[in-house]
């Protein structure tokens, strides 16, 4: 039996096989004759397909002939070859796939997850599914995200139509929409969004970047979008969609997963030179330094000879070859140096010359001359600081220094250690011979740093030394005593406040301010005084404008509201609630300064309420920078803060600003009720100033009244909140509450 079967096997296989192989080619023949059919009938109608070229590997531009390929176009020409067309593809230039069905150009355009409107509103027409694409979230390394309707995802905006499809699956999906890939990425790594969303066959192209390493894929899909083909929505669009149809349907799921396997698996993307900077950025960055340090080593006796070089011409050119001092031009270009770089320095200028030294030449030699005034050049540069001071020969025996100013006793001081080495220097040398000098010193003044002209300075300060010089009985003069007075005055104000400040020398002081009608105390103006060494108590006239001038204002105001700050949180404490208005200077606020918050920062140190600080800014600050002044004025009041425009009608007045800037209270100078001009005018200019400010629904207060007669006026006008010498003179804050406890006192007494 086993024998019979092995027998038939070995004479009726040959022919078996051949029956079956005859039947297969039969088979497939007739299957695939319909379309061949069709491909004959149709391969030259032509079909032109509109698609992105920017979602790599689904379509994107072939590098080696610029054509666009990838799945969707692999699989779209597929499906129009088999329904009888020959499909050429054009990337779409329209923003989104919305506008471009309005684009006649197109027969086709892709992809489309389901029908939509175009930009222009008419219906359109889609094919059957292509592929399902599935749409994965990308986050910046694995993380638990929060539920798919409470997530906050990016998108790139052309993707617009998936979007729509998104927000009907996850209605309470935030999405945000970006332009590019990157800037998707960058809102992502900042925390802005909590992932991105694309298909991801993308995601296998743009992950490659090797900056994006970071990011990771999620492992769950959000979903499966439709990959179709659309086109308006007319007779010709039904039929050209029911063609493809015909041509879609003909596709195998093993051509369909052949196509994609071709395009995921290729290396399609391409680095660019900021992703070789990154993968091999150190490498680059450690051998351009070690080529750098290379350089560096081989140049340096290079440079060390040049610098040499420069040096001996810089010398040559700016200096003076016998003292090594700097000669005329030198002297002036380090002088507009230090001016332009030290304009807050006080500064003088001195010109020296030795009387008869053509005689010191003609009885000692020219060998003699020339050591002494080396030896001069010496002792100068031993007295001066080369970084803020400069000294110059600029004339055979005339010397210049540019100095600068500390008093006028280190003045005196530095004099004789200068000049006495010098006067002595013949002496020293056993000859009985005294030198005598001359020196004619200049202060400079603001103006000589606006408008820098050394020459100037220097002839001023020569015109003083030849005075000297034919008045033969000093040896240095000032040009301008007046201005030395001021500078050093200054130089005090300026070098001492911070010392003043810490040492308690600067105080606040209260003038309070009254109801005229009743004569109590609502309220007062907080004010400084400096108790200065040897000068008794300076009033704010011999300092605030110094140091406004000196940029140093602000330090003195923030010390003044604070101390106001720290009493009224101890009157509060005893159940003394007040009011105090603080001065805000005009160079306090800039944009750069955040004022408003300053005070708030205050009030909450101090636990006060905002209208216990009124803010009195001076009505110049506005007239000089309204806008920004007005904005701050809006924020102070926003917060509460009462806030006054101070010297109202001091000269710079104007009823612009009063339509203009939001405050609460004017504070009317009084100048106009003064003895100086015609009194009735001022009378009646005062008058309307009160009226129109009552109609603007402002507060008033009048300061500077010093006169029974003022007060009456201002009464009988409508003006009760008054400031000034009838009522009160500024006073220490002891005295102040000595006056407030009498009131208290005399009220308890009438009750």
């Amino acid at each position: 039996m086993k024998g019979w079967y092995a027998e038939m096997l070995k004479n009726h296989a040959p022919r078996r096989i051949m029956k079956i192989i005859t039947c297969v080619f039969f088979v497939l023949f007739y299957a695939a004759a319909p379309c061949f059919a069709a491909v004959e009938k149709t391969a030259n109608e032509p079909l032109t397909v509109g698609v992105p070229s920017d979602r790599c590997p689904v379509f994107y531009k072939n590098p080696d002939n610029d054509e666009i390929t990838g799945i969707g176009v692999d699989l779209m020409r597929l499906a129009a070859e088999k329904a009888g067309y020959h499909a050429t593809f054009i990337p779409i230039t329209e923003k989104s796939l919305k506008d471009a069905l309005d684009n006649s150009s197109y027969d086709v355009v892709m992809p489309f997850g389901s029908a939509i409107d175009s930009a222009s509103g008419n219906e359109s027409i889609v094919t059957e599914n292509l592929i399902q694409t599935p749409f994965t979230l990308v986050t910046q390394g694995r993380k638990n995200l929060p539920p798919k309707n409470k997530l906050h995802v990016g998108m790139l905006k052309s993707l617009a139509a998936v979007s729509e499809t998104v927000k009907q699956l996850f209605p309470d999906m935030e999405i945000s929409m970006y332009d590019t890939m990157p800037e998707c990425v960058k809102a992502l790594r900042s925390g802005e969004v909590d992932a991105l969303l694309h298909n991801s066959y993308v995601w296998s192209y743009v992950l490659q970047k090797p900056s994006y390493g970071d990011l990771v894929v999620q492992p769950s899909a959000m979903f499966s979008m439709d990959f179709r083909v659309g086109t308006p929505n007319n007779p010709k669009g039904q039929k050209l969609i029911a063609r493809l149809n015909n041509g879609i349907a003909a596709i195998s799921d093993t051509q369909r997963q052949a196509i994609i396997l071709d395009h995921t698996t290729r290396k399609l993307y391409r680095y660019d030179f900021s992703d070789y900077l990154y993968q091999y950025g150190l490498v680059v960055l450690l051998s351009v330094l070690l080529i750098i340090a290379l350089c560096v080593i081989a140049s340096q006796k290079i440079k060390y000879l040049r610098k040499k070089h420069d040096e001996q011409i810089h010398q040559m050119m700016g200096h003076d070859p016998l003292t090594g001092l700097l000669n005329t031009s030198g002297f002036r270009e380090r002088v507009e140096e230090l001016l332009r770089a030290n304009p807050d320095k006080h500064y003088f200028l001195s010109y020296n010359n030795i009387r008869n030294f053509k005689f010191i030449n003609d009885s000692f030699g020219r060998e003699a001359g020339d050591a002494l005034l080396k030896f001069w050049a010496k002792v100068f540069l031993e007295n001066i600081s080369e970084e803020y001071e400069a000294i110059g020969r600029i004339d055979t025996d005339h010397f210049v220094a540019l100095r600068l100013i500390t008093s006028e006793k280190n003045m005196t001081t530095e004099a004789k250690k200068i000049f006495v080495p010098v006067e002595n220097f013949f002496i020293d040398h056993d000859k009985e011979t005294k030198i005598h000098i001359c020196a004619g010193i200049y202060v400079l003044t603001p103006q000589d740093f606006q408008t820098i002209d050394v020459d100037h300075i220097i002839d001023l300060a020569r015109m003083t030394e030849k005075r000297v010089r034919i008045n033969q009985k000093n040896a240095f003069a000032l040009y301008n005593p007046e201005q030395w007075q001021k500078s050093k005055h200054n130089a005090e104000i300026i070098n001492l406040l911070p010392t003043a400040i810490q040492s308690g020398d600067i105080r606040v002081w209260y003038q309070p301010q009254v109801d005229a009608e009743t004569g109590k105390i609502v309220g007062a103006e907080a004010l400084c005084r400096w108790h200065h060494t040897g000068g008794g108590w300076l009033p704010p006239i011999d300092f605030v404008p110094i140091l406004e001038e000196a940029g140093l204002i602000f330090e003195l105001d923030c010390f003044v509201w604070e101390r106001v700050c720290q009493d009224l949180h101890r009157w509060n404490e005893k159940g003394q609630r007040r009011s105090v208005s603080v001065n805000v200077s005009r160079d306090d606020i800039r944009e750069d300064r955040d004022i408003a918050a300053h005070f708030q920062n205050l009030l909450q140190q101090y636990d006060l309420a905002p209208d216990q600080l009124h803010i009195e800014i001076t009505e110049t600050a506005y007239a000089e920078n309204a806008d920004f002044l007005i904005k701050t004025t809006q924020r102070l009041r926003a917060l509460g803060f009462y806030v006054e425009m101070d010297d109202f009608g001091s000269g710079y007045s104007s009823l612009h600003m009063l339509k203009e800037v939001p405050v609460d209270r004017i504070k009317m100078d009084l100048h106009f009720l003064t003895a100086s001009g015609d009194l009735e005018k001022g009378r009646t200019i005062v008058s309307c100033i009160i009226q129109m400010i009552r109609q603007l629904g402002m507060d008033m207060i009048a300061e500077g009244v010093e006169t029974v007669k003022q007060a009456d006026f201002l009464r009988s006008k409508g003006c009760r909140s008054m400031q000034g010498y009838l009522f009160y003179k500024p006073m220490p804050v002891s005295d102040f509450e000595k006056v407030l406890m009498i009131e208290e006192m005399d009220a308890s007494d009438y009750r």
